[in-house]
């Protein structure tokens, strides 16, 4: 191999090296990416007097607002997701989880025959509108170290319309608020 077919080989690796950064300077200048005008994390703050505050869209939800955006029809096909591991019929037994007739303002963890999870066990409270809301908005984050693998449900009419199936679905269902 002479020297000229070394020259040549040298120069096809440059050539392709400057034409490659070429084309990314080029593109920068084609494709500008502008940089986001909102923060994607929350940053926390301090009040006057060095207590942290966060606002907490659970405790200035107002209920009944949000119980009017859905309907049990709806609920009733939301409520096809939670079926997999949830009874809801009358006399209906435990799956995965536990079964959910006369769920709402019953004690959490409260059926008898079923194991849950110890945070569950613990966890001193009952099903009433809110604390369900919240829990399914995300049961990990309301409850955390319970066993539930559920992603939860982000959009208000979905839960508002689950709760709703869920009161209607008792032998006693409560008064809307």
């Amino acid at each position: 191999m002479d020297s000229f077919e070394f020259n040549k080989i040298i120069a096809a690796i440059l050539i392709t090296i400057l034409v490659i950064i070429g084309i990314g300077k080029i593109s920068d200048y084609v494709f500008t990416v502008d940089s986001p005008t909102v923060a994607a994390y929350k940053v926390e703050s301090t009040d006057v007097d060095g207590q942290a505050s966060m606002a907490s869209t659970e405790s200035d939800l107002d209920i009944s607002a949000l119980l009017a955006l859905g309907n049990i029809e709806h609920g009733q096909k939301v409520f096809k997701k939670c079926k997999a591991c949830h009874s809801i019929k009358e006399g209906g037994g435990n799956n995965i989880g536990p079964k959910l007739w006369n769920v709402m303002f019953r004690p959490v963890g409260a059926v008898s025959d079923y194991k849950y999870s110890k945070a569950l066990s613990e966890y001193k409270k009952e099903w009433n509108w809110e604390e369900m809301n919240g829990f399914l908005v995300k049961p990990s984050k309301w409850i955390k170290g319970n066993k539930m693998g559920f992603a939860g449900l982000k959009d208000e009419k979905d839960r508002a319309s689950v709760m709703l199936y869920l009161n209607q679905n008792s032998s006693q269902p409560k008064e809307l608020p």
